[in-house]
């Protein structure tokens, strides 16, 4: 009887255990178990506060370089539901380390602030990618005109730093003594009326340091890597998704309404959507990312940035075939009366410079454009000017082997006549 009496209490006593545990259990399931964080949560909303090229790296440090951490990130954040415009920045960094990779890029070591040399590599890799993007698409065709154009900057950028190491030798100090020996021998009232960065170069020209050269170069190597910035990662995108991958970064806020147009004017396929891509493209480089740079480089040093600026425009004719000089396209023309008759100087240097926004334009709408449009549209010609070694363009439009003609030119060519 005691033996049975002592079972049932041990009995209910493993029921009541057996309860209270499945009720832990039950109750401990109904608590919420934690979130974890999602892994785009430190890079939303973040601004690009290295989106002018100025700097180091990416667009913001907060985020990674790692292409695979970003792709994970977008996925995720794109699976919640986030809104586009709060992972901009991180779809912008996105596509611009996939532009770095495809480019041969050190994106992380890619810094104008260090100088010439740190970024010499980097400088000419910018101008062989976007020849090999445009030879992969042909229909990229403001790739192109970046690659054979930039290209020509880019001879005189290597002509800087010849001129950075022997400033007494041939070069900018050259160009300029002979300028100012031409405007010796003009009526002063003639001289008066030349545009005054001519005026400038004779004067400043010859005294042109080290530190102004080392100083020109470092502008344009914010300006390069900012074009690169703003223009390559959408090039990229669309390579890889076509529509669809632009037409998330214009959701995000990447891209404004009218280099949305462009895309899908180029993907419409027609000749006329390929040159309506290239001019909008072509104005959203020259008048928005690098307008305000150009700007701020041309009253730099003053008057060095003038001076410098107008000797790129002096040397800088793009090697698009039939492309004019900037001094043969629009050439400093002045008249003036010299005792008591008119008389007008031709010279063959430009009346403009190339930092100024409207005359700039000018040149590149009414020669550069255009010319490239014709050399688009002709299917033998195409090919051969932007499949030819970026290296072979380098080494035809430097400006030290031509300095003897251009000299030449110039003292040949300054005439008064009358």
């Amino acid at each position: 009887m005691t033996h049975l009496a002592t079972a049932g209490r041990s009995t209910r006593l493993l029921a009541r255990i057996l309860g209270l545990t499945l009720c832990l259990v039950f109750g401990l399931a109904s608590i919420p178990a934690a979130q974890a964080t999602p892994i785009y949560t430190d890079y939303l909303d973040l601004p690009a506060v290295n989106g002018d090229g100025a700097g180091g790296g990416g667009l913001n440090p907060a985020l990674p370089l790692d292409e695979s951490i970003l792709s994970a990130a977008l996925d995720a954040a794109r699976a919640d539901g986030v809104p586009p415009r709060r992972y901009a920045t991180l779809l912008h960094q996105y596509w611009l380390v996939v532009a770095a990779r495809n480019a041969a890029i050190d994106l992380a070591a890619w810094d104008p602030a260090r100088g010439v040399h740190a970024n010499e590599a980097t400088f000419n890799q910018v101008y062989v990618n976007y020849l090999r993007l445009t030879v992969q698409h042909p229909e990229f065709y403001w790739a192109g005109l970046a690659g054979i154009a930039g290209g020509s900057f880019a001879s005189g950028f290597f002509d800087m730093s010849d001129v950075g190491v022997v400033l007494d030798l041939p070069g900018i100090h050259r160009l300029g003594d002979t300028v100012a020996d031409l405007l010796r021998g003009t009526p002063p009232e003639l001289v008066r009326e030349l545009p005054a960065d001519l005026r400038l170069l004779a004067t400043e020209g010859p005294r042109l340091s080290v530190e102004d050269i080392a100083w020109y170069q470092t502008r344009l190597m914010i300006m390069q890597k900012h074009i690169f910035t703003d223009l390559v990662p959408m090039h990229e995108a669309y390579a890889a998704l076509g529509l669809r991958g632009v037409d998330e970064m214009s959701e995000a806020g990447v891209l404004d309404a009218d280099i949305h147009t462009a895309w899908r004017s180029l993907a419409s396929g027609t000749p006329e959507g390929k040159v309506d891509a290239l001019i909008r493209m072509t104005d959203r480089e020259q008048n928005r990312v690098i307008a305000d740079q150009w700007d701020e480089t041309s009253a730099g040093r003053a008057p060095i940035g003038r001076v410098l600026t107008y000797v790129s425009t002096i040397a800088g004719k793009p090697a698009v075939p039939g492309v004019r000089a900037p001094g043969v396209f629009a050439p400093a023309t002045v008249r003036a009366d010299v005792g008591g008759r008119t008389l007008a100087l031709r010279t063959p240097l430009p009346d403009f410079n190339w930092a100024d926004r409207d005359t700039r334009w000018t040149y590149i709408t009414g020669d550069l454009v255009p010319r490239h449009i014709d050399m688009e549209s002709n299917p033998a010609l195409a090919p051969a000017v932007l499949g030819e070694s970026f290296w072979n363009k380098l080494a035809r439009g430097r400006l030290v082997p031509r300095l003897p003609e251009l000299i030449a030119d110039l003292t040949s060519q300054w005439q008064i006549v009358g």
